[in-house]
């Protein structure tokens, strides 16, 4: 807290900031903001401890979010099934055997109604990891925020709406390219205008990074993103003080730890001058805010406890490299979904990084090492070859049409797997210090009934609404998708009726088409 003093075990006082007495005296809150965006860090407010929860069923999903609620987190982060990331209703033939399995299903409002009941929104921020359909989530969202009554200027939270990270590393899109920046730039434009305290894109290196490319790359293609997503917004005439205040971006965490820290350090000094140069004056929307999460394709199903030593050494990475907000992974990921038990432990990290190591009590520890600065600067220098690269493609959609961010990844990848195979890199309890394993014990499994559960309630919620109304909506959705309007208003109208995900998705897949 300010005002309180910070000491060591043995009473040595700590400053608030240290700097090197030779003259390098970047401050932290100050461009380029390598040293943190906030002047205190975390000596004013901690990170946001935010537990990634969601599967199967709304109603099971929301008894997840009360147990997280209960141990401490403080922001809820929802994962949401394959299905519903590409605009399928639960019922529909290509959603057999995927309905409530990497995530919950979400079929209506009424599915979001029961996901947070009993939560009142107001209170707390989401973040939704949803990008083809965001839109449709994010008015669902807005839609139960105004039946609680919430002031919807103060709501707060984010949803990831990344789609150009689909096309080059997950594949969770719907629509061709241009319909698809379309819809991220109407969201940018309602928001800051109805929401305007809600991030409305999470630019996401996070995916690409599990794809298998390098720091460096996860790095160049996340920014060169974020470079198209503000080109766009610019060109529809928003203001770039405005809507890049809303911008926030979500980062990986591996076990290199100095890497790692030098990245985010990097990371932000480069997002500072690229904002500058389309523009930005303003300080808020010069920084670089950023979610992080540790690395789920490190952790490995062999001797699974050991991945709580890697959680905790890149859960320390990321808060020694100044991220505002942190999911950490459970031990059993590589197994299944995360048990109740390895949630908590999982949080219990988290926790004791922040009120038992001692790291937040000044900002930027790590400042001012030799190895650290010079490696901030190596990262950044490789990293703005590849931005150069992908600038003369003329950006990165050109870039993912000629598939150059793919190849770059799948090469980094393979790279990588012959390395751990033919043993220069190890792999602890993989390809040394190795054990014969027992099969795992108290795995999670989600059961497939759940799909005739969703349907059941898709066909109550048909039965019970005004179907007269929804199709007027949708057919209001359609002509405006056709024209140049902004896309928000009519989605939230459909949603308000209880028009389905799908209903809603299918209409603008008969105007934009599929890719």
């Amino acid at each position: 807290m300010p005002g309180k003093k910070h000491t060591t075990t043995s009473g040595i006082e700590i400053r608030e900031v240290y700097t090197d007495p030779s003259g390098m005296n970047e401050l932290p809150g100050e461009f380029p903001f390598t040293r943190g965006i906030q002047k205190d860090m975390y000596r004013g407010k901690p990170w946001t401890m935010r537990q990634y929860a969601g599967f199967s069923t709304a109603e099971e999903s929301n008894k997840r979010y009360h147990y997280l609620l209960s141990q401490g987190t403080m922001g809820l982060s929802v994962a949401f099934d394959l299905p519903t990331q590409i605009g399928y209703d639960s019922d529909h033939a290509l959603a057999e055997g995927e309905v409530g399995k990497v995530g919950v299903a979400i079929d209506s409002l009424k599915d979001i109604e029961i996901l947070f009941d009993g939560i009142e929104l107001k209170n707390i921020s989401t973040s939704m990891t949803i990008n083809a359909t965001a839109p449709i989530l994010l008015a669902m969202y807005i839609a139960l925020a105004k039946k609680q009554g919430a002031d919807l200027k103060l709501l707060s939270g984010t949803i990831q709406n990344d789609i150009l990270k689909e096309y080059a590393a997950r594949g969770t899109y719907i629509y061709p390219p241009a319909a698809s920046m379309r819809l991220i730039t109407d969201v940018f434009e309602y928001c800051s205008t109805e929401v305007p305290k809600w991030n409305t894109i999470s630019i996401s290196g996070y995916h690409i990074r599990e794809a298998g490319s390098t720091a460096v790359q996860e790095l160049a293609f996340t920014l060169a993103n974020g470079k198209a997503y503000l080109k766009a917004a610019l060109q529809k005439g928003l203001d770039i003080n405005v809507f890049a205040k809303r911008v926030s971006f979500f980062f990986n965490c591996h076990n290199n730890f100095f890497e790692e820290i030098a990245k985010f350090r990097a990371a932000r000094r480069m997002w500072a001058h690229i904002t500058k140069e389309l523009g930005a004056t303003e300080a808020g929307a010069q920084k670089l805010r950023f979610h992080t999460q540790t690395g789920g394709s490190t952790l490995t199903a062999q001797q699974p406890m050991n991945n709580i030593i890697r959680v905790s050494t890149q859960a320390m990475a990321a808060v020694l490299g100044g991220t505002q907000s942190l999911h950490t992974n459970g031990y059993d990921e590589a197994i299944s979904l995360p048990t109740e038990a390895a949630a908590k432990i999982a949080l219990r990290t988290q926790q004791i990084i922040a009120f038992e190591s001692g790291v937040t009590d000044t900002v930027d520890p790590m400042a001012g090492s030799y190895f650290m600065e010079a490696l901030t600067d190596e990262i950044e220098k490789a990293a703005l070859v590849y931005i150069e690269k992908i600038d003369a493609m003329g950006g990165s959609v050109k870039a993912i049409e000629q598939d150059y961010m793919q190849q770059e990844i799948a090469r980094s990848a393979y790279e990588y797997q012959t390395e751990i195979e033919n043993g220069d890199k190890i792999l602890v309890g993989v390809n040394r210090f190795t054990e014969p394993e027992k099969p795992s014990i108290n795995v999670f499994r989600v059961d497939d009934s759940i799909r005739k559960m969703q349907t059941e309630k898709i066909s109550q919620v048909k039965q019970a609404r005004d179907n007269n109304n929804v199709e007027n909506c949708l057919e209001k959705l359609g002509s405006a998708a056709k024209g140049e309007d902004n896309l928000m208003p009519f989605i939230l109208h459909a949603v308000e009726a209880y028009a389905t995900l799908g209903e809603i998705a299918d209409t603008l897949r008969n105007v934009f088409g599929e890719y």
